[in-house]
C-alpha cells in the first residue's frame, strides 16, 4: 500500500506558516512520542531558520518509556530542548513553561536591556496533524479554548492563544510533506493517526502491525487476545493473516456464516494500539534510526 496524503489546503497552512515566522520568537514543535523521527516535517527545519526551538514528545503515555528516555537523551546530545509528555495532563507543563525560558534566555535579556518589560514570548506551535497541538495549547492555557480532535486536520487556520503575560500562543494547521520517501514512515504516520483512515487499507496495516509486534513486543498480542507467538524457527515472518483471523475468533468479530471478519478485527487491533490497550509500544527507537 502506497502511504500518502497532501490535501490542498497543507500548501496554503505551509505558505501561511512562513509569513507568520516573523512574529514569532520561538517554534514549539510537537511530534508523536511513538514515532519521533518519522513525525518530524523536515519542512519545519527549512523554514525555522535560525528561529530558537523546542521540540516536545506528545502522548508520551501511549510510548515505551525506555524508548522514550532514549529520545530524549538523543535530543539532548545534540544540543536540542527536548521534553516528553501526556499532553491530556497539565502535570508536565510547569517544565514546559521553564523550557521555553530557557530557549528564549537571550531575547529575554536583550529585551531587558533595551528598557523593554513585560514583554510576552510569542511562540508559533507546529507539527503533522493528529499531534496534539490544539490540546497542547489548551492544557499550557489551563483551560479549553481550542477545539481539538482525535483524528486529524482539526484546525484548519492559524489562532492565536495568550495563557498568560508572559507568553502568546500561535496554533497552526498539521502540515505533511508532499512525498513519503521511505513508506515505513507513511505506516507509521498511519498507524498513529496522522492520514485519514478513509484513504487507507486498514486490514493492510493491522498485518503489518502484527509484523512489528511479533518483532519488537513479541508479547503484546498474548496480553491482549490470548495468541501466542509462533514459535516457527524457519520462518521470520508471522502469518499475520492468519492471525488477524484468529483476534476475529477470539474477540467474536464474525461475518456471514460465522466466518472470522479480518477487516473489522483490523479495526479493532489499530484502535487498541492507538488507544494503548496493547500496552505501551513505540514504533521507531533512536538506536535503530539513522536519519537527522
Amino acid at each position: 500500500m502506497d502511504y500518502q496524503w497532501y490535501p490542498g489546503h497543507m500548501t496554503k497552512a505551509r505558505r501561511r506558516m512562513q509569513e507568520n515566522l516573523k512574529l514569532v520568537d520561538l517554534i514549539i514543535e510537537l511530534t508523536d512520542a511513538r514515532c519521533v523521527l518519522s513525525g518530524r516535517n523536515p519542512d519545519i527545519d527549512a523554514l525555522a531558520g535560525q528561529k530558537n526551538r523546542i521540540l516536545i514528545l506528545t502522548k508520551a503515555d501511549l510510548a515505551d518509556e525506555k524508548a522514550t528516555a532514549a529520545w530524549t537523551e538523543y535530543f539532548r546530545e545534540k544540543g536540542i530542548i527536548a521534553a516528553a509528555m501526556d499532553t491530556r495532563r497539565s502535570g508536565g507543563m510547569k517544565q514546559i513553561r521553564q523550557k521555553i525560558q530557557l530557549a528564549c534566555a537571550d531575547k529575554i535579556r536583550r529585551d531587558r536591556e533595551r528598557g523593554i518589560k513585560n514583554r510576552p514570548v510569542r511562540a508559533m506551535v507546529v507539527g503533522i496533524p493528529n499531534v496534539g497541538k490544539s490540546t497542547f495549547i489548551n492544557s499550557l492555557a489551563g483551560k479549553a479554548s481550542m477545539k481539538t480532535g482525535n483524528r486529524p486536520g482539526v484546525t484548519r487556520g492559524e489562532q492565536w492563544i495568550r495563557p498568560d503575560r508572559t507568553l502568546e500562543l500561535l496554533d497552526t494547521p498539521g502540515i505533511l510533506w508532499p512525498k513519503f520517501e521511505d513508506q515505513t514512515v507513511g505506516l507509521r504516520l498511519s498507524l498513529t493517526g496522522t492520514i485519514r483512515d478513509e484513504l487507507l487499507n486498514r486490514e493492510e496495516m493491522a498485518q503489518d502491525l502484527i509484523h512489528f509486534l511479533q518483532k519488537q513486543y513479541p508479547d503484546a498480542l498474548e496480553r491482549r487476545y490470548g495468541i501466542r507467538r509462533e514459535k516457527d524457527a524457519s520462518s521470520d515472518s508471522p502469518d499475520a493473516s492468519r492471525m488477524l483471523a484468529e483476534i476475529a475468533d477470539i474477540r467474536g468479530v464474525l461475518g456471514p456464516g460465522g466466518t472470522a471478519d479480518t477487516s473489522r478485527a483490523a479495526d479493532l487491533l489499530i484502535d487498541d494500539f492507538r488507544s494503548g490497550k496493547l500496552g505501551r509500544i513505540s514504533l521507531e527507537f533512536p538506536q535503530t534510526e539513522t536519519a537527522e
